[in-house]
């Protein structure tokens, strides 16, 4: 019988199924995940920029550009409540 102070063991990374993990990097980037996530809402915004006439693509391009920021945003919220839970 374990204690149940002790952690879970898991088992060892299959590397037929998960290659990355035999050279040692097994895992994401989600700083560098975050900092492409506003890199591309300024990417969108930048559109707004240009020799257009019409407005109805300034429309999709703020919708777009806000629905991602306000995701980035979401997920910032969410990552620091999550010990919480």
């Amino acid at each position: 019988m374990s204690s149940s102070s002790e952690p879970d063991k898991r088992p060892a990374v299959d590397t037929h199924d998960e290659p990355s993990a035999d050279w040692g990097w097994h895992g994401s980037l989600p700083k560098g995940m975050k900092i492409a996530g506003w890199v591309s809402v300024l990417a969108t915004f930048s559109l707004l920029i240009g020799n257009h006439h019409g407005r109805t693509e300034d429309i999709w391009v703020i919708a777009f550009g806000t629905g991602l920021a306000l995701l980035l945003i979401w997920d910032q919220v969410r990552s620091r409540t999550s010990w919480r839970r």
